[in-house]
């Protein structure tokens, strides 16, 4: 007596062929014992005639009816015939992974066009196997888990641009919408996997990032708004080029900024820095930071406007004209605050 019988060791196999090629003789009377967690779909020339549940079956004509009317039953019901079972495990396949091979075209509301890559997880479970072997397997040649994986993750990478165009506005809403889009997208599919004799357990996005390139453009957006406004933000940009310029004047960004601010600016940087730095930080941009008034044991304020690049030459004490520190003889920028002598 012929025994079939199929055991998945691995328990990732979806689909097992027996024999794995072909076709092979049958004898009616011949055992097929199907495990608890599988369906075995029994073919004869390309066409399904029955599908057997878990347990043990004997092929005989009352189990199998169609066998009777294709072939009759010469020679006592003991004559073999060519056939072919193919078990379906009905188990729920978790931890499958879908993603998009290349980003998806989005129309975002505030970065106008963006591509987006997405991936995450599904689980599915073959509900209905003579559907599912007649209409993937059998149609398309898929008996390995990982090609029946690849195509179910087209299907849902397919259904991926409609579900973002319907529920999402900008990239910037991502975070908070993530469950939302992950029932929208199951929904999305579970015609399109059930007309294959299979369900979508369950479906997870695990992240839809923009291109790097626009992840970097976000990042200087949200430095712009943590400083407040684009002029604050383009002082403080400026004063961290000056600032490197000055801690690396002989090569790398001292070479860019130095293009710009012209040769022997180096010696006045240091000083300068602080004054920018603060004013940046300060918000500036509309009225001045109130100055300082000047020290109580100062020599008296009218001389003030003697200050300039003579006076400095000369010699002469003079007081910043912004916060009123003393200067050094020959200074052409105030050691407080930056301020050029003169201006």
């Amino acid at each position: 007596m012929d025994v079939i019988q199929h055991q998945d060791r691995t328990g990732d196999t979806m689909v097992a062929r027996w024999p794995q090629q072909g076709t092979s003789d049958i004898r009616l009377g011949s055992q097929l014992i199907v495990e608890e967690s599988q369906q075995a779909v029994f073919f004869r020339d390309g066409k399904a005639l029955d599908t057997f549940g878990p347990g043990r079956h004997t092929l005989a004509t009352q189990n199998i009816p169609l066998i009777a009317s294709l072939f009759g039953i010469p020679f006592g019901g003991k004559s073999p015939f060519q056939a072919a079972v193919i078990f379906v495990s009905t188990r729920t396949f978790m931890d499958l992974k879908w993603g998009t091979k290349e980003p998806v075209a989005f129309r975002d509301q505030e970065l106008a066009m963006v591509r987006l890559r997405a991936f995450g997880k599904f689980a599915i479970r073959i509900t209905n196997a003579q559907l599912f072997v007649n209409t993937v397997v059998g149609t398309r040649g898929l008996y390995s888990t990982e090609s029946v994986e690849d195509w179910f993750r087209d299907v849902i990478v397919a259904r991926l641009t409609d579900v973002l165009g319907e529920n999402l506005t900008s990239v910037f809403d991502l975070p908070r919408l993530y469950d939302e889009l992950a029932m929208g997208l199951k929904a999305r599919v579970a015609d399109d996997f059930s007309k294959y004799g299979t369900e979508l357990v369950d479906l997870y996005v695990g992240a839809i990032t923009p291109p790097e390139e626009v992840q970097k453009l976000i990042d200087e957006r949200s430095g712009m708004a943590a400083l407040g406004d684009m002029n604050t933000y383009l002082k403080f940009k400026t004063a961290r080029a000056i600032g490197d310029a000055a801690n690396n004047p002989g090569g790398g960004a001292g070479d860019t900024v130095g293009a710009g601010l012209g040769v022997g600016l180096g010696a006045g940087i240091g000083a300068m820095l602080p004054g920018m730095m603060r004013e940046a930080m300060q918000g500036g941009g509309g009225a001045s930071a109130p100055q300082p008034a000047a020290p109580a044991a100062a020599p008296a304020a009218p001389a003030a406007p003697a200050v300039g690049g003579a006076a400095a030459a000369a010699g002469t004490p003079a007081f910043c004209h912004n916060c009123g520190q003393k200067l050094p003889p020959g200074s052409k920028f105030c050691p407080s605050c930056g301020t050029k002598i003169g201006e």
